[in-house]
């Protein structure tokens, strides 16, 4: 791993430097592992007055790698400047999980960026981790994306740039899976969707609000388990249950306790498998929607980079999920993993693991408490076993 290098100068006009400061960091790999760099900002708490600024070209690493880096270069940069309470403020759930030590760094490669940054964290009085959507993070994705064009290995200026337009983020590809390519032990997911809901029997947009199953679904919750838990893999040989992470909606969590219950598990839930955020359409049918915003709604369904009014778009859905998938991936590295979610995170999933475009979203078909199970092996290859299983249904 290279020594990171460190540029110890604060911002301009900077003269004695708050003791409470935010760091921003983020990091990005194109290929995964592939070129990447890291961006780091470190504000004052109270004003968000941007007291340093770091980036920097890393070479060909991974993503997660990125993403320590820039937690490290932050962290640095704030102890440079004097600051005795520092909040980590980062899109990555796993870096965020891992430094609270709610999660386990298993990957040799960011053992030792987590030793670092827990080393420089000592210097401070105190430290909070807090995860934050990756429209939340744009200043240290921004710095991230610069180092990766530059592609030099600069070590940043420090002086606050003007903040230009930003850049459309091209989503993260996976190659295909060749008849002999993939090499590895695969990560294992097997997507479950919710089951029914008093919205899904109208047919009505379903996005955050947070509605229960009905006895039906309860029912198809039910089945489901009973299919998961009669599938081999789901328990280790001295009974252990394979990890079942949910969506936070009750929906979600209500399928993934059944699940859990029959295999004598818990529930864990990621931020990145909860629905799309369908905004001013939530509650509406398709026709309804339709009549409400006519032009606004078809160039919804040709273009994945339009959101509904005061909604999320499916390419943010893209980005959210993909970096959820990461999480998952680094955190469950080769085991088989039950994720309970909605229709258009598992479609995402099942996307990347086919390497396709957006229209896979409108062509494919998911029935409620359906099984689909993909494979993400560490060479970068993925494999999508099942689609849209309700035999255990029937």
């Amino acid at each position: 791993m290279r020594e990171l290098r460190r540029d110890p100068r604060p911002h301009p006009g900077v003269g004695l430097v708050t003791d409470r400061v935010v760091v921003e960091a983020d990091g990005g790999s194109r290929g995964n592992p592939g070129p990447a760099g890291y961006g780091a900002v470190v504000k004052d708490a109270a004003t968000g007055e941007v007291l340093a600024e770091r980036h920097e070209y890393l070479g060909v690493v991974t993503n997660n790698v990125a993403e320590y880096s820039g937690l490290v270069a932050g962290l640095e940069a704030a102890a440079e400047l004097g600051a005795s309470a520092v909040e980590v403020r980062m899109d990555s759930k796993l870096v965020v999980e891992q430094m609270s030590g709610r999660w386990k760094i298993k990957h040799a490669a960011l053992q030792p960026l987590a030793a670092r940054a827990r080393e420089i964290a000592g210097q401070f009085a105190r430290v909070g981790y807090t995860w934050i959507p990756r429209a939340e993070n744009s200043h240290a994705d921004r710095l991230a994306n610069i180092a990766m064009d530059d592609g030099t290995g600069k070590a940043a200026s420090l002086a606050a740039p003007e903040r230009p337009k930003a850049k459309a983020v091209q989503p993260d590809r996976v190659s295909p899976t060749g008849w002999t390519g993939a090499v590895g032990t695969p990560t294992r997911f097997l997507l479950l969707r919710h089951g029914q809901t008093a919205m899904s029997i109208d047919r009505r947009y379903s996005g955050r609000g947070d509605v229960p199953l009905t006895e039906q679904g309860l029912a198809q919750a039910g089945a489901a388990a009973k299919r998961l838990a009669a599938m081999p893999g789901l328990l280790s040989e001295n009974g252990e249950a394979a990890p079942i992470v949910a969506s936070p909606l009750m929906r979600a969590k209500q399928t993934a306790q059944a699940v859990a219950d029959a295999l004598g598990g818990r529930v864990e839930t990621h931020p990145g498998l909860i629905e799309t955020d369908f905004g001013e359409w939530e509650g509406l049918t398709f026709a309804e929607a339709a009549r409400r915003d006519p032009e606004l709604h078809r160039d919804w369904l040709g273009d994945s980079s339009c959101p509904p009014p005061g909604g999320e778009s499916f390419d943010a859905v893209y980005e959210r999920v993909g970096q959820a998938r990461r999480d998952l991936v680094e955190q469950y590295d080769g085991q088989t993993v039950v994720l309970v979610s909605h229709v258009t995170p598992i479609k995402t999933l099942l996307r990347i693991g086919l390497d396709a475009g957006p229209s896979l979203l409108f062509r494919l078909h998911l029935d409620l408490a359906s099984l689909s199970i993909v494979e993400f092996y560490p060479d970068g290859n993925a494999s999508v076993r099942l689609v849209n299983d309700i035999s255990h249904l029937s």
